[in-house]
């Protein structure tokens, strides 16, 4: 196989650690704000992974309501098949939005932006899961925010499982 020709003139760069090893470039990265060497410091891929943190939060966020609003549609358009399991996800998914709120309050403002992609993929979620049609299911999400993470909201026909599991 013929080496491809360079220009001797244009230095070919060789990869990165960002590139090669993130790990280690995340170690160097820290090492170097630590000791505040501040030249030495790889400011454009530093300032896209922090950004990109920043958007992991919002889609963890819009992960978790998507979860809890299949769930909470399973709940109300299946109520025959309720089971513990069922419960146990609703509750789970309604403690880590709340601390994942705490932890990042900011994120607070995003939630009714995130309401409408997570409500999309909710449904997927329970007419995967349940077999129903998704005409089943309403256009637009038929609880509110505050219907949503409230830790006593069970839609639908009462469930002796919650009384059960207090």
């Amino acid at each position: 196989m013929p080496i491809p020709e360079t220009n001797p003139k244009i230095p070919m760069s060789s990869p990165s650690l960002y590139e090669t090893d993130f790990y280690a470039w995340t170690e160097e990265q820290a090492t170097l704000l630590r000791n505040e060497q501040w030249s030495e410091i790889d400011v454009q891929n530093l300032i896209e992974e922090i950004q990109s943190l920043g958007k992991q939060q919002r889609q963890e966020l819009r992960n978790r309501l998507s979860v809890l609003i299949g769930h909470l549609l399973k709940w109300e358009y299946q109520s025959e098949r309720r089971s513990r399991s069922w419960l146990a996800t609703l509750r789970i998914q309604r403690l880590d939005i709340a601390e994942l709120l705490e932890d990042n309050p900011s994120l607070k403002p995003y939630l009714e932006e995130a309401l409408g992609k997570a409500y999309l993929k909710g449904v997927e979620l329970a007419v995967g899961e349940t077999d129903l049609p998704k005409r089943t299911f309403p256009v637009e999400c038929p609880y509110s925010l505050p219907e949503i993470v409230d830790y006593d909201f069970y839609p639908g026909e009462p469930s002796n499982l919650v009384d059960e599991s207090m």
